[in-house]
């Protein structure tokens, strides 16, 4: 997975992606999902440190099935928010 992190004035932004979909393009009817590569491209990382960053997150968006995964594993996403677009999947956290 590739992991960013980016203070802002309102929190800490979390971008994560599995590797494999970056610069794709994905889309289901309307709905039209481009994994772009100056929002998601950053570090390789394992599951624990994107954990460890979801965790500190103020707001988080998440691509791919295997991020996904984990960010519903772990309780930060309900799998009933999360979106399927084409052939991946997508989620947002907000903490409020």
């Amino acid at each position: 997975m590739l992991l960013t992190e980016r203070r802002t004035e309102e929190g800490l932004l979390v971008s994560v992606c599995d590797a494999d979909i970056l610069g794709e393009t994905f889309e289901n009817g309307e709905v039209s999902l481009t994994v772009e590569t100056d929002f998601y491209d950053g570090e390789e990382a394992d599951e624990e440190r994107v954990v460890g960053a979801l965790a500190r997150a103020t707001v988080a968006n998440i691509v791919g099935t295997r991020a996904v995964s984990v960010a519903v594993e772990h309780g930060f996403v309900d799998e009933t928010t999360v979106l399927d677009v084409g052939e991946t999947r997508h989620a947002q956290l907000l903490r409020l």
